[in-house]
């Protein structure tokens, strides 16, 4: 993301991401679906549960229709499957930072 312009930083799980200074600022999460502690899809869970609406781009190597929906029905922004375009990646990062959001 750094790459195209954008800032980033990376946390190695869920749980260092949601104590973070950064959380308040965040304009767009990429998160993968398998994560240590709670997958992607619980974090965006408790995202919205705390009332905190980012825009989430959802990752996985291990495709589940399940998932998909489950994420797709919760808000989730895009559900990528590895491999994936440069181009559908950022493509989504642009939407989710110039859409007008509640």
């Amino acid at each position: 993301m750094k790459s195209f312009g954008y800032m980033a930083t990376a946390y190695p799980t869920a749980g260092d991401f949601l104590n973070s200074p950064q959380l308040e600022e965040t304009s767009c999460l990429i998160a993968d679906i398998n994560m240590p502690g709670m997958t992607g899809v619980e974090l965006h869970e408790h995202l919205l549960k705390a009332g905190r609406s980012i825009p989430t781009i959802l990752i996985t190597a291990y495709p589940d229709d399940r998932v998909r929906t489950r994420a797709i029905d919760n808000g989730v922004l895009a559900y990528l499957v590895k491999p994936f375009s440069e181009t559908d990646l950022t493509r989504y990062v642009r939407f989710a930072l110039t859409s007008n959001r509640p």
